[in-house]
């Protein structure tokens, strides 16, 4: 029977643009990821109201043309976010959307096979490299900043600093616990279930894991040397007009490439004519070897950036600044009223006498000079061995591998941890490992795991050359 909710969801699929599904092949849009999108935005809209009763696997693949276990995966994914319930044979109901669980992939890179003896898996900075917080923290004033719970959440004297060295004029700006917790606030506030987020390719993977648990219709688009690919980003916007951008503007994690001006300037052409929003994730701040750009310089009211001072100035501040577009983070600052308010005005405290103090720019440098060195040397050292190596900044390699999981295997049983490369891919068409040469020191250390590294990434080649029949040698 052709009901009227068949009728409502039939008739989306019927102004759907054609799109690419994830592994890349033209489609009419009738995946399980696009049905799963389709009506959970259908839901976000009101289109489809809470206790609306869909119709039934079958008789909605009868109208869209399409297989009953594509449309039981759209079920299953809409139901792993809370955004339906099945009632056994009464049917399947629209429900208020709750979330999945756990971060998956975030796990999957922080929850390796046991304690290693040279862990290069954790994305963290060496503390050898970090300003000395004892004089700064001497000097902070014991006596309370708050007079009142509604004073303003950013400390005057900081919000000046952080403007003077804004990469555009932000109309607003705030102070949150840092950069994921920017990231979960702004998504939290701008996207809902369905909505399309382009992201970087590869990508972040608690960010990924982010607007999952948002329901996003994630789109990854390539990095190159220069950024986002601008070609695909165009082909990705004339699809589909997307509601967010999300992309990291230098030390790209895991790719360690930089944004560059032409690139940026690129990207805010692609997106002048739609409504988009473009979140900048700058996690690596001072310690980058690159120069900051932004997207925010040609679209300002368009644009959130996000600073973190966790890598750079200390992991333990839990700081992190948002500025840009004064609606995004005026929402942010209002919805943070209900929870925790402010981020603490003592560590903002200590943040801005860190900022002011002449010895910590000679630090950074010092940081970002030597995490730059690591880099090159174990660099080198892949690229002399002939694997390749993406990006030039930033405390993480992205090195390709002949598969993933021999090499992870075979490195942690010589007592070394790496972040398999599959959690940062939003299309899995790759096999690499990210490594945190952070942790590294000594020339000799460097050049000695290097080699471990070139030695691993290819041992799975050697196995199945090695098992081949000798009429295929």
């Amino acid at each position: 029977m052709f009901t009227e909710t068949t009728t409502l969801i039939v008739g989306a699929f019927d102004v759907e643009p054609s799109v690419a599904s994830d592994g890349g092949e033209a489609t009419n849009g009738r995946t399980a990821r696009r049905i799963a999108s389709t009506i959970g935005r259908m839901i976000s809209n009101g289109s489809l109201e809470v206790g609306t009763r869909l119709p039934t696997v079958r008789e909605l693949s009868r109208h869209l043309g399409v297989s009953p276990t594509t449309v039981s995966e759209a079920w299953r994914r809409l139901a792993d976010v809370g955004a339906i319930e099945t009632r056994g044979r009464n049917g399947s109901f629209v429900r208020h959307p709750t979330g999945p669980g756990g971060p998956r992939r975030y796990r999957q890179i922080s929850e390796g096979p046991g304690h290693f003896a040279l862990d290069l898996s954790s994305g963290t900075p060496d503390p050898e490299l970090l300003p000395d917080l004892a004089p700064i923290v001497a000097r902070v004033s014991r006596q309370s900043l708050t007079s009142s719970y509604l004073d303003h959440p950013v400390l005057p004297a900081l919000e000046d600093e952080l403007r003077t060295t804004w990469p555009f004029a932000p109309e607003a700006i705030t102070v949150v616990d840092g950069a994921l917790d920017a990231l979960d606030r702004v998504a939290s506030v701008v996207l809902r279930l369905g909505d399309r987020v382009v992201v970087e390719h590869p990508g972040f993977p608690p960010m990924l894991d982010l607007l999952e648990r948002l329901a996003c219709d994630i789109v990854g688009v390539d990095v190159d040397d220069e950024g986002l690919d601008i070609g695909q980003l165009r082909d990705v916007v004339g699809t589909g007009p997307p509601a967010a951008v999300i992309l990291q503007p230098r030390a790209q994690n895991p790719a360690g490439v930089a944004m560059s001006t032409r690139r940026a300037k690129a990207i805010a052409d692609v997106l002048r004519p739609i409504a988009a929003l473009v979140v900048e994730d700058d996690h690596a701040n001072e310690i980058s070897s690159a120069p900051l750009t932004s997207v925010g310089a040609w679209l300002p009211e368009r644009t959130v950036h996000i600073r973190s001072f966790s890598k750079s100035h200390g992991p333990d501040l839990r700081l992190g600044a948002v500025g840009g577009s004064g609606d995004v983070v005026t929402a942010v600052e209002n919805r943070r009223l209900l929870g925790p308010g402010w981020s603490s005005r003592i560590l903002q405290s200590v943040l801005l006498e860190l900022i002011r103090h002449p010895d910590t720019s000679a630090t950074l440098r010092r940081a970002r000079e030597t995490y730059a060195e690591r880099r090159v040397v174990v660099s080198r050292v892949l690229a002399e061995r002939g694997v390749a190596v993406t990006g030039t900044d930033g405390i993480n390699v992205w090195m390709a591998v002949d598969d993933e999981r021999a090499a992870v295997v075979a490195l942690a049983a010589q007592g070394v941890g790496v972040a398999p490369g599959a959690p940062f891919l939003v299309r899995p068409d790759t096999d690499h490992l990210r490594v945190t040469i952070s942790a590294l020191s000594t020339p000799s250390e460097l050049t000695s795991v290097a080699e471990q590294l070139a030695a691993a990434a290819s041992l799975a080649t050697t196995r199945r050359r090695h098992h081949q029949p000798a009429a295929h040698r």
